[in-house]
C-alpha cells in the first residue's frame, strides 16, 4: 500500500503545481494591468507595487487552492482510469477505498492547513495591503483618481474625473456639498495635480473652468466665476492617515472576529455578516476535501485523458460551487436560514453527491 500511495501523490502533484499556477495567474492579470498603470501612468515605485503583489497572493490562494486540488484530482484519476490502473489495482484486491484514502488525508491536511490562512494569515495581509494602497495614496495622489468615478477620498469634496494621463486631469467636475445651502460646484477643462505634497495635503491647478463663489454679503447665495486659472488644495488627512484605517470584516481574524462580534451582541446590532464571515472562513478551507470526495469518483468514471475537458470539468464543479455557496449567503441575508446553513449549505451538498458516488464506484 505504500508503494500505492507514494505513486498516487507523484502522480497527482505535478497537475496540482500546474492547476495552481494557472489560476493564480489568471486571477492576477487584471491586478497586473492595474499596478502597471500605477507604475506607468501615476508614478507609483515599482518596489511599492510587487510589495502588494505580495500582500494580494493570500487571497487569492485561498481560492486557487480548493480549484487546484479539484483539477488535479479530476486529471490524475481520469488517467489513471483511461490507462486501466484503477482495474489494475481493483483485480489485485484493492479497492477504491483504499486508493482514494491516501489522498482524502492529504486533502483534509490541506483543509486543515487553509484554516489558519484564511484565519490569520489572508486577513492581516489584506489589511496591509489596504494601508499600503492608503499610503501610497499620501505620496501619490493620482494613484486615488480613477476615471469616470465619484471620488470620494479628499475631504469635502467630491470629485469626478473623465480621464487622467500622468498627473494632468481632463473635463474635471468637483462638487462641494454645503451643510446649511446649495453645493458648491467647479467645472474645468483640465487641471494638473501639484507635485508638491505638504501636511497630507494635495494642490490641484485646474484651466478654464466656472466655479460657484459664495457672496459674501450673502453666504445662502452663489455667483458664477469664469477663471483661467484656479488652484484648490485638498486636505487628506482623515481620509488616508494610515492610523485611521479601520479593518473590514474579511481583513480581521479569528481572535478580532469573534471581539466584534460580542461588541456587537451586546449592543444589540445586527451580526449576520460577521456570522457569515466566521463559518465562511472554515466552510471554504473544507472545501478541498470536498472536491476531492467529489473528484475521485467522477474522474474515474469520465474515463479520459484530455486536460482541457478535465479542467472544463473542475472550472464547471467550482463555479457551482460557488453558486450554491453564494444563494446559501443570499438566503442569510434574507433571514430565511441561519449563518451556518447557508454557508455550510454547498459543502453539505457535495459532500453527500460525493458519497454517493463512492458508493457507487465501491460496487463496481
Amino acid at each position: 500500500m505504500k508503494i500505492i500511495r507514494t505513486y498516487l501523490l507523484k502522480e497527482l502533484l505535478p497537475p496540482f503545481l500546474l492547476a495552481l499556477l494557472v489560476s493564480t495567474m489568471l486571477l492576477t492579470t487584471g491586478q497586473i494591468i492595474q499596478m502597471a498603470d500605477l507604475i506607468i501612468n501615476k508614478g507609483v515605485g515599482a518596489i511599492d507595487m510587487f510589495y502588494l503583489t505580495l500582500l494580494l497572493m493570500p487571497s487569492l490562494l485561498t481560492f486557487t487552492i480548493p480549484i487546484s486540488v479539484l483539477s488535479a484530482c479530476l486529471l490524475g484519476f481520469a488517467r489513471l482510469s483511461c490507462d486501466n490502473e484503477i482495474t489494475a489495482l481493483k483485480a489485485s484486491g484493492v479497492s477504491i477505498f483504499h486508493i482514494a484514502a491516501p489522498v482524502l488525508v492529504v486533502g483534509f491536511i490541506i483543509s486543515l492547513a487553509c484554516i489558519p490562512l484564511n484565519y490569520k494569515i489572508m486577513p492581516e495581509a489584506a489589511y496591509r495591503a489596504r494601508k499600503l494602497l492608503k499610503e501610497i495614496g499620501v505620496k501619490n495622489p493620482t494613484a486615488l483618481i480613477e476615471p469616470g468615478v465619484f471620488m470620494k477620498t479628499f475631504k469635502d469634496y467630491v470629485i469626478f474625473v473623465y480621464d487622467i494621463k500622468g498627473n494632468t486631469l481632463k473635463d474635471i467636475r468637483i462638487y462641494q456639498p454645503q451643510q446649511d445651502g446649495p453645493t458648491r460646484t467647479v467645472i474645468a477643462e483640465s487641471g494638473e495635480i501639484l507635485p508638491q505634497v505638504q501636511d497630507n495635503t494635495v494642490r490641484i491647478k485646474l484651466v478654464n473652468g466656472i466655479a460657484d463663489e459664495i457672496v459674501p454679503e450673502d453666504p445662502d447665495n452663489m455667483y458664477k466665476l469664469i477663471f483661467k486659472n484656479y488652484y484648490l488644495t485638498l486636505d487628506l488627512k482623515e481620509a488616508l492617515h494610515k492610523q485611521e484605517v479601520q479593518k473590514k470584516a474579511r481583513e480581521m481574524t479569528l481572535g478580532e472576529l469573534k471581539t466584534e462580534f460580542r461588541k456587537l451582541k451586546e449592543a444589540n446590532i445586527d451580526t449576520t455578516f460577521l456570522d457569515l464571515e466566521l463559518q465562511n472562513k472554515i466552510s471554504f478551507a473544507f472545501s478541498s476535501l470536498i472536491f476531492i470526495m467529489i473528484a475521485i469518483p467522477i474522474g474515474i468514471k469520465t474515463h479520459r485523458r484530455e486536460k482541457s475537458i478535465n479542467f472544463g470539468m473542475a472550472l464547471f464543479l467550482y463555479l457551482l460551487y460557488w453558486g450554491l455557496m453564494l444563494g446559501g449567503v443570499a438566503c442569510v441575508i434574507r433571514r430565511f436560514v441561519p449563518a451556518w446553513v447557508g454557508v455550510w449549505f454547498p459543502n453539505v451538498v457535495f459532500g453527500i453527491v460525493g458519497i454517493i458516488l463512492f458508493a457507487r464506484a465501491l460496487k463496481k
